[in-house]
């Protein structure tokens, strides 16, 4: 990365001055975006902070307009910015770490964090369910009904995930969409139900969104999205839960505890 020293005696505008290296192997959009990145990781543009329109860049570092547009929406789609109609580009806030160290819920991960976050549900039935959902969930002939919902997660006012879940009926006698509201399903699963996690097994991928996941999330088709598979298990090894969540990659960041 390129790295831009700062004191108090240096604006933020005269940061933006130092030249690109137009005899480089990187091209100079990517040096651009470096350069603010360098910023951003300097504290130098802290969070909310209005940064320099693609003119003023243009003016200070004289290069084009594609250049300076190329450098900031590369950063927007990385999520350190975020564009307002009318007023301008601003720093994002950082990306909080969902870690995978423990088997939990969308709802406890954002607890943890201490975000602000609303769940929407969008469908809630009951069905047969399918050859491949029944494999997941190892259900037999005798009961191979299941519970199945669709969530919208919001933090703040902003989509962040779309969440699709079966769960054996059999398992959850009585479980409703009421139920649901506003509630954990790992909450009502181990307090409600008496159900202890095991183990559960999860996959991740990228994948393009589809008219309604990007219509659900607010982002435009084939956009690229991350793909949680989840099986779940609990004490006596019954699979309770297997889920398909999209999650808008750029919103978050995903760390994972490695052991040796």
């Amino acid at each position: 990365m390129w790295y831009i020293p700062y004191d108090n005696s240096q604006t933020r505008e005269d940061c933006m001055m130092k030249q690109l290296q137009r005899q480089s192997p990187l091209p100079l959009y990517y040096q651009l975006k470096e350069k603010i990145l360098a910023l951003v990781d300097d504290g130098v543009y802290k969070a909310g902070d209005l940064i320099p329109s693609e003119r003023e860049l243009c003016e200070k570092l004289h290069i084009s307009r594609m250049t300076a547009r190329k450098a900031i929406s590369t950063l927007v789609n990385e999520g350190v910015l975020y564009r307002e109609q009318g007023r301008g580009t601003f720093v994002a806030t950082p990306k909080p770490p969902c870690t995978f160290s423990k088997i939990t819920g969308f709802s406890e991960n954002l607890q943890d964090m201490g975000l602000t976050f609303r769940t929407e549900i969008i469908d809630f039935r009951t069905e047969e369910a399918t050859r491949g959902i029944s494999e997941r969930l190892c259900l037999s002939a005798e009961d191979s009904k299941v519970f199945y919902f669709l969530r919208r997660r919001f933090v703040g006012e902003e989509p962040f995930s779309l969440e699709h879940a079966w769960v054996p009926a059999h398992l959850f006698p009585g479980f409703t969409r009421k139920r649901l509201e506003g509630d954990s399903y790992y909450r009502i699963l181990q307090q409600e139900y008496g159900y202890r996690l095991s183990r559960a097994k999860q996959t991740i991928e990228p994948v393009l969104a589809s008219e309604f996941e990007a219509s659900a999330l607010l982002l435009e088709a084939n956009t690229p999205i991350l793909l949680f598979q989840r099986q779940t298990w609990v004490e006596e090894e019954v699979v309770v839960e297997y889920t398909k969540c999209l999650y808008r990659g750029k919103r978050f960041k995903y760390e994972m505890s490695l052991g040796v």
